[in-house]
């Protein structure tokens, strides 16, 4: 097993290229494909979720492995139904095929597709014959995972009728859907909501066009996380690459991290265009924090180990995603701040509360990832404030493939132990 053991530098002053967006560069892949352009968008992401796409949109073999990467399956998985490109099966990782994906498939079956189950009903792999689809209504719940909605969205202008896609009940991750709707108009896309629940895809075809991807707001949290939990005041941190009125449902972090005192200076503010950014201490920080992540989920990590880190209790709620995500993220939070001597609890599946309740924590915690790249860099910035082990540390390549050289440019230590 490869372990990291980290520590932190005296002062934390440096500057950072942070990798480009995952969830935009996926989405650009597939929207790419589906415009059957030429021009391959400008500053993709190196992760292995964005290179899986890549790679099988390149090759189109007749099994694609997409490994762990969850946003692949279920993108790859509408296109490869509602293109004529052959019969393909999509495998991925033993994770993966314990990841639902039923409702996607039967939204797709209803709309014609050729789908069918390789082992378990309702999970990867999957056979598919790709065939153009006719589309029209199609009604699923708002409370399922985003990206099996962007997934049918992004296949809608290919559709001969279009596609009208009602969500019924509560919606959540809307920026996510938001980001998707944005991006297939970027692409010649007719695509809006018409009411408070329902969105229309025209049949209108995409357009080829250059594309640049700005940089990931996602990755950009750790790095708040770091400065939150510096035990110095005059600590600067300058990020490359981000935008203004972000499309990113993560960017969101920039204004919750503003609560547990790290303020945000953009050195441009020009519409559309990424910017340096840097970050630093404001000296103010609330005693609690509650919050309700339903439209962020990807940030629950890192804001409960960097709350509990800095004695601030908190109460998180619209959790619901994390049981299904890289690992069960709810149970893996739960006993990995125990080495750190924080007990948390759960609630309904969907929150996450700390009331200051502590037990003895170990002495250098070494924090299991459970191959979830999250829960690698949102508990790597404890080293600001203690030694921490990182165990199976390479699972960042999921989205952040040179945090750990970010690190050690930034000065910390890291050693193999």
């Amino acid at each position: 097993m490869t372990q990291y053991k980290i520590q932190s530098p005296q002062y934390l002053g440096t500057t950072v290229k942070l990798p480009a967006s995952k969830s935009i560069s996926n989405r650009a892949l597939i929207i790419h494909a589906l415009s059957g352009g030429a021009l391959m968008p400008e500053n993709l992401s190196n992760c292995d979720d964005t290179e899986v796409i890549v790679r099988a949109l390149e090759g189109m073999p007749p099994v694609i492995d997409i490994k762990a990467a969850g946003t692949a399956m279920r993108f790859m998985t509408a296109m490869l139904a509602s293109t004529e490109c052959g019969e393909h099966v999509i495998t991925g990782t033993d994770r993966m095929k314990h990841r639902p994906i039923k409702i996607l498939v039967d939204a797709l079956l209803r709309l014609g597709a050729q789908i069918s189950y390789t082992e378990t009903e309702g999970y990867p792999p999957l056979r598919i014959e790709g065939q153009r689809l006719k589309g029209g209504l199609l009604e699923v719940p708002g409370n399922i995972s985003s990206q099996y909605i962007s997934a049918l969205l992004m296949i809608g202008p290919t559709l001969d009728k279009g596609l009208e896609l009602h969500l019924t009940g509560e919606i959540i991750s809307r920026p996510y859907i938001d980001l998707t709707l944005w991006m297939m108009r970027e692409y010649g896309a007719d695509a809006e909501w018409t009411s408070i629940d329902t969105i229309t895809v025209k049949p209108q075809p995409y357009a080829s066009r250059a594309y640049l991807i700005e940089n990931d707001w996602s990755a950009a949290s750790y790095w708040y996380e770091m400065v939150a939990l510096s035990k110095a005041n005059d600590v600067e941190v300058r990020l490359e690459g981000l935008m203004d009125g972000s499309k990113q449902g993560d960017s969101s972090v920039r204004y919750i991290f503003s609560l547990l005192g790290v303020k945000t200076i953009f050195e441009s503010k020009e519409a559309g265009k990424p910017t340096m950014v840097t970050i630093k201490k404001n000296g103010h920080r609330v005693s609690r924090l509650e919050y309700d992540f339903l439209n962020s989920p990807d940030l629950a990590q890192t804001f409960v180990v960097c709350c509990a880190m800095m004695g601030v209790k908190f109460h998180f709620t619209g959790l619901q995603t994390l049981k299904i995500k890289e690992t069960d993220r709810i149970e893996a939070l739960k006993k990995e701040m125990r080495k750190l001597g924080i007990v948390i609890h759960d609630k309904n599946g969907c929150e996450l509360f700390w009331d200051g309740e502590r037990c003895k924590p170990e002495e250098t915690p070494a924090i299991d990832t459970y191959e979830d790249h999250r829960m690698a860099m949102a508990f790597a910035p404890v080293a600001m404030q203690q030694s921490i082990i990182i165990r199976e540390p390479m699972v960042v390549t999921k989205s952040y493939p040179h945090f750990w050289e970010d690190l050690k440019k930034a000065g910390f230590i890291i050693e193999n132990c």
